[in-house]
């Protein structure tokens, strides 16, 4: 819980201002043997500890079930409603190509010339200094507007976004839940819109061996909430008639329900690998998996790393504790 611990005091009135020079992130990691500084850095650290400290914060819990929504969770799904509502007014724009569609761009320009106001609705007047430095992650966490498209490093700098929230004491410790289970959905959910509307590419796809076209995260911590139930296993994640009856419960079926929806043929033909996981005789077995698996295949590929910012909450220097 390290992220969590050196926040300022739990009571408003008492927390002192953090003496934090802010800074607007940066590219750090400009070649592959560049990687080993990331590997080593403090943001990387607190980078996987906010997701494992998620992942145990949503340990067997539903969607659906009881947990605190404080003002800044309220805050952040605002925001992300307000970004859902520019989709509506930016209908896609009739053009030759099937994919990527141009009217993304006019969509992500409103985001690029925005995204600091939206930060600055979320955080306190006393940290109003750090809206550029997290805003930066807001921007780079819904897709590439040169390329129209959008894969796990996108994922990941909302991750890093949120984690910047709970580094600056914005978010709390109680709010572990809502993090994932509010804020984290509902950027799902606009996400999806986003790549549905605008026909966006995968980022760096690896077609069918890699687990998802698009999300990485919600397997993570849908499978962690699916961790002792009591009658949903593995091998009935690929049963569609349990998708249609548990989906709104947990994370891990809304990814299986988005990608029927998107795939056409035998769910093992275009989802080998999650296929495979299927196989795999219990939750925490899937969920320690694929924990491994998002390190190996997402934090330490170069091709996904080289576009993550470092800034003075997420620095590239090495851990120091």
């Amino acid at each position: 819980l390290s992220l969590f611990l050196h926040l300022p005091g739990t009571s408003e009135e008492v927390a002192p201002p953090l003496q934090q020079n802010f800074m607007i992130p940066k590219k750090e990691i400009n070649m592959v043997s560049d990687m080993a500084k990331w590997k080593r850095s403090q943001a990387y650290a607190d980078y996987m500890g906010f997701i494992l400290t998620l992942n145990e914060g949503v340990r067997g819990k539903k969607l659906t079930c009881e947990y605190k929504v404080s003002e800044p969770i309220e805050k952040l799904v605002a925001l992300l409603n307000t970004l859902d509502r520019w989709i509506d007014e930016t209908p896609p724009v009739d053009q030759p190509s099937r994919f990527g569609n141009k009217a993304f761009r006019t969509w992500y320009a409103k985001l690029d010339q925005e995204a600091e106001k939206l930060v600055a609705t979320v955080i306190p007047k006393h940290l109003a200094d750090a809206a550029p430095e997290v805003a930066v992650y807001l921007k780079e966490s819904v897709g590439n507007s040169t390329r129209i498209d959008y894969g796990t490093g996108h994922e990941a700098a909302f991750a890093a976004f949120l984690c910047c929230l709970c580094k600056i004491g914005v978010l709390r410790v109680d709010d572990q839940m809502a993090i994932v289970f509010k804020v984290f959905n509902r950027y799902l959910e606009v996400m999806r819109k986003l790549q549905k509307t605008y026909r966006m590419e995968p980022a760096g796809s690896q077609g069918v061996w890699g687990l998802d076209d698009f999300q990485f995260l919600p397997f993570i911590w849908g499978s962690s909430q699916l961790i002792d139930h009591p009658n949903l296993e593995p091998r009935h994640f690929v049963d569609e008639k349990v998708v249609n009856e548990n989906h709104k419960d947990f994370m891990f079926l809304e990814c299986i329900l988005f990608i029927t929806e998107m795939k056409t043929g035998p769910f093992a033909e275009h989802s080998n690998q999650l296929w495979n996981i299927s196989a795999v005789p219990s939750w925490s077995k899937v969920n320690q998996g694929l924990i491994r698996m998002y390190k190996a295949e997402c934090l330490e590929k170069f091709p996904v790393i080289q576009h993550f910012k470092f800034g003075s909450l997420l620095p590239i220097q090495p851990v120091t504790s």
